[in-house]
């Protein structure tokens, strides 16, 4: 599955049902840029997780609603809630990797509760 961009008009739909993995970004951020490719990848790899970009410079006000503090960020929706997010300035693939392996095995053993 392909790398949906979001906006904030769009982001609510998008994160609605199933899981979904929001990559929060900015050209600004070098380590958001380095990630980039990376989030085709685990797109890829990861076919039942719907990856969604959202530029937080063109969607300010939602990403202040959901309480980002710094970029990069990655939050992780199921089902409309979000479960986990991992926010880190150093954040490289092998990071993005490991965590999403972790929150998706505590999805699979406790749904609809946070990871």
């Amino acid at each position: 599955m392909a790398v949906v961009d979001a906006t904030k008009e769009t982001f609510h739909d998008l994160v609605g049902s199933g899981v979904v993995l929001v990559d929060v970004w900015a050209d600004s951020c070098r380590p958001c840029v380095a990630l980039a490719p990376h989030m085709e990848s685990i797109a890829s790899a990861n076919p039942d997780v719907t990856v969604v970009k959202l530029d937080a410079s063109k969607a300010r006000r939602l990403v202040m609603s959901l309480q980002v503090r710094g970029l990069p960020t990655m939050l992780l929706f199921s089902d409309g809630q979000e479960v986990d997010r991992i926010t880190d300035p150093n954040l490289n693939a092998e990071q993005v990797d490991a965590w999403l392996s972790r929150a998706r095995e505590k999805l699979q053993t406790a749904p609809n509760q946070e990871v």
